[in-house]
């Protein structure tokens, strides 16, 4: 016990002075080799319907701080970020399914501050065993890489579960949502006019995108554009066909109020067919109160009385 913590200590002191050293060379000049295409970069345009005078789209200023703050290691941990867990295109709609309004690069540093939250935990862990259990010092590397792994991966779960949580609130409030739009619509509104009153006079995460919907089309959006729009940034599945259907109907001169009531009615017949598939897949869950709370409550009442009765007859 006591001979290990001079070899803990010089494993962790000489792990800092070899990264210390790499970052150091790194920097060097003559260490580094030439980027052709970061310099050639500036100078190609990247469509035909952009100026090549035109200026370059600057990054957000938390990747600006970020980056000045800790140089090239910055630009390589976003660089591994978006190789595990997917490119900046998927992450923008990712964050845009989950009502996110910050841009990938806030969403990054975010993720690179749970790695280094798992790294410390990481090697707090590491020497725990490396101490007390003896544990190899590459046992102890292996237990902080994975931990800074771990870190990374559970902010973007984390994301996953805001999208889902998301999608669950919408798929509540979408038929009551479609139903006042039927009534405003029957009342002799227009589709935009519709939305906005819902929008103004509702609260939920599906009356936000109907204001950002209603907001599109007042930019100059097309109203097919704006609800096929509408569908692509929600995660309800539903809320798609909804929009194609209130399109179509739309070009059509279909009668909107009949589209928007059968919208809501199909709306709440998905919703009961989930709710019977929960219900069935934890069947089991569902015993477990009936057993252990309410059945004993029973027999308690069932039994006392004639034990009752025997003590009065004592």
């Amino acid at each position: 016990m006591t001979g290990s913590g001079p070899l803990v200590a010089g494993t962790v002191l000489g792990l800092l002075f070899g990264i210390g050293l790499f970052l150091i060379l790194g920097q060097l000049s003559w260490m580094r080799a030439r980027d052709l295409g970061a310099r050639v970069d500036p100078y190609l345009r990247r469509s035909r319907s952009m100026s090549l005078f035109a200026s370059p789209r600057s990054a957000s200023r938390v990747r600006v701080v970020f980056e000045n703050l800790m140089g090239p290691v910055a630009v390589r941990a976003l660089g591994v970020l978006e190789r595990l867990t997917g490119g900046a295109e998927q992450l923008e709609r990712r964050l845009r399914l989950a009502g996110r309004r910050s841009s990938t690069d806030s969403f990054r540093v975010e993720q690179v501050a749970f790695g280094a939250a798992g790294l410390v935990l990481g090697i707090v862990l590491a020497v725990a065993a490396i101490a007390l259990r003896g544990t190899s010092p590459l046992a102890g590397l292996l237990i902080v890489g994975f931990g800074a792994l771990i870190g990374v991966l559970l902010r973007d779960y984390l994301l996953g579960v805001e999208i889902k949580r998301r999608a669950a609130r919408m798929a509540r409030e979408f038929p009551t949502i479609a139903d006042l739009l039927a009534l405003a619509v029957a009342a002799g509104e227009s589709p935009i006019a519709a939305m906005e009153r819902v929008a103004r006079s509702s609260s939920g995460a599906l009356p936000d995108e109907f204001a950002a919907t209603v907001a599109d089309i007042r930019a100059g959006t097309s109203v097919s554009q704006a609800l096929a729009s509408l569908g692509a940034r929600t995660p309800l599945a539903s809320l798609g066909r909804f929009g194609e259907g209130v399109s179509v109907a739309i070009e059509r001169g279909t009668p909107l109020a009949d589209v928007l009531r059968a919208q809501a009615q199909d709306a709440r017949e998905e919703s009961k067919r989930e709710l019977m598939e929960t219900a069935g897949q934890r069947e089991i869950l569902m015993l477990v109160p009936v057993v252990f709370f309410v059945l004993p409550l029973v027999i308690v009442f069932a039994i006392f009385p004639g034990l009752a009765v025997l003590e009065i007859s004592l």
